[in-house]
């Protein structure tokens, strides 16, 4: 792994050892700075990227395709606002441009504007209709909305043009309800041979594959598959897990009780946050609460822990806040929430799991907020990650050992919360969700503050985008099935267990050892 994290760090550096000398003789070489900018987006240095573009555009003002960068990894830092700010520029640039009308519906995607995107994909499909790759992002937005035939369709359609698209096939894989035939695993298995084929292919294949083998019960094969692709996903994304760990060490260290029971930030009740891992019943929770009339589900909203790190290094920095930064940290989130609000309704949900780290700067700056935690099997909920291909953000599921220490710094974290604000945080253990739907949601709508309606039990007959993995399973009657669905890969679970340790022995229950240091 280390090997593999000095590798992408130093395609960087090595760029920088063949551009600098020659920014150093023509510093104003808007193409180079551009050029440079990318290998940083590419390699996840976003702000590094951003940095760059606003320089070429500071020099050449009417640099247009350093314009749409800018737009394009403001939008991936989750700043979609911004970006399509910059995107009306390039519009008056170059209106008729079909990368531009690309980009602009991905972005439009990411600010909750479903159906204007898709008219935008169809725009663009209308005027070319061979773009693989278009066809792939207009299934994602079907999709996002409920309309799975036509989405299916769409992905179908990108992989006619390109046999070998692997983001087509695990789409197709990703709908969790589509069974492939022995045409398509044998079109796969050909996929995979091919010569040149890239390795961004290459590793969407396998786990589609994977996941085609996981249907049919042959847990060997589907493990065989998952492992390769998981193997090629850690090469480009490593992940540290030492880093989370000391990460939380400082949060139990620096937050203690004094400082997360004091006054101040906003008081404003409107969020409520699920967070937690992911594949833990986040979606199902999100559903559930946006059935019922008061409560607005956006998505995973990615502004919380931007605002967070905006204020200094994470948590330190959280310990010097004042009251007033404190409500304006608060209040600076739900300006940006707003964004994505569509509706009157007094709470939205905002779920995104990995909030689970912020939880202690949610009670900073919005102490009237709900939090929610979405609690799995650290089996079940393990190899699920495992077995799922994230796009970005979840470069912990690579590894079962990685993933199995993730979970555990995870309850740790919130186990620290728990003896520091008691009952603050409300825990959905996913088992009791799925054997004793009505008690569970019951308990939940009681703790947000809301009265029992009976929608929340139909949850799955509310329409709405959901954007995550679970999209189509939340639209579907509670089933008990995924508890079991670990169990065929136990024999190769050694290094999860492991890394679990007693946090696996006390599910439910959080052993007490984990809040020593």
């Amino acid at each position: 792994m280390e090997a593999a994290l000095a590798l992408h760090e130093n395609r960087l550096d090595a760029a920088e050892r063949l551009l600098k000398p020659h920014l150093k003789e023509r510093p104003f070489d808007v193409r180079a700075i551009r050029m440079l900018a990318e290998l940083a987006a590419r390699i996840g240095r976003m702000r590094d990227a951003e940095t760059l573009l606003r320089r070429a555009i500071e020099i050449a003002p009417n640099f247009t395709a350093a314009r749409a960068n800018l737009a394009l990894v403001l939008s991936r830092m989750g700043r979609p606002a911004e970006a399509m700010d910059l995107l009306d520029v390039v519009f008056e640039e170059e209106p008729d441009a079909i990368g531009h009308l690309n980009l602009k519906a991905a972005t439009l995607g990411r600010l909750g504007d479903f159906n204007e995107a898709i008219r935008i994909y169809e725009e663009v499909l209308e005027r070319a209709p061979g773009q693989p790759r278009v066809w792939l992002s207009y299934g994602h937005m079907l999709k996002t909305l409920g309309r799975q035939t036509e989405g299916v369709e769409a992905y179908r359609r990108a992989i006619e043009l390109k046999p070998e698209l692997g983001e087509a096939w695990w789409s197709l894989a990703n709908l969790k309800t589509i069974r492939f035939d022995d045409k398509d695993i044998e079109a796969m298995q050909t996929a995979l041979a091919y010569d040149g084929i890239s390795e961004e292919d290459r590793f969407h294949l396998e786990f589609a594959l994977g996941k085609a083998m996981h249907d049919r019960r042959r847990a060997d094969d589907a493990f065989a598959h998952y492992q390769r692709g998981n193997a090629l996903r850690r090469q480009r994304q490593p992940f540290r897990s030492g880093d989370l760990t000391r990460t939380v060490d400082k949060c139990l260290e620096l937050l203690t009780p004094e400082l997360l029971n004091r006054e101040g930030g906003c008081e404003k009740a409107d969020p409520i946050f699920i967070v937690g891992m992911p594949r833990a019943g986040s979606t199902l929770i999100e559903q559930i609460l946006s059935s019922h009339p008061l409560v607005e589900g956006t998505s995973e909203l990615p502004d919380l822990p931007v605002i967070a790190r905006e204020q200094g290094s994470y948590p330190a920095a959280s310990t010097t806040l004042t009251a007033n930064q404190s409500r304006l940290a608060g209040e600076e989130y739900l300006q940006r929430a707003s964004v994505q609000r569509r509706t009157h309704r007094p709470y939205f949900v905002d779920k995104l799991p990995n909030n689970w780290l912020f939880v202690p700067f949610i009670q900073l700056v919005l102490p009237n907020a709900k939090i929610i935690d979405a609690r799995r099997h650290p089996l079940g909920c393990c190899m699920s990650n495992y077995r799922q291909h994230f796009a970005r953000g979840q470069d912990f599921t690579y590894d079962l050992e990685d993933v199995g220490q993730y979970y555990r710094d995870y309850v740790r974290l919130m186990a620290h919360v728990d003896a520091a604000v008691p009952g603050r945080v409300h825990r959905v253990i996913y088992e009791r969700m799925v054997t004793d739907t009505e008690a569970e949601v019951r308990r939940l709508l009681a703790y947000c503050g809301l009265e029992f309606d009976p929608a929340c039990l139909s949850f799955y007959e509310t329409e709405r985008p959901v954007r995550t993995a679970s999209s189509e399973q939340v639209r579907q009657p509670i089933y008990k099935a995924a508890m079991e669905e670990w169990q065929p890969y136990s024999d190769y679970l050694g290094p999860l267990r492991q890394a679990l340790g007693s946090v696996l022995d006390s599910y439910p229950e959080v052993p007490a050892s984990l809040l020593q240091r």
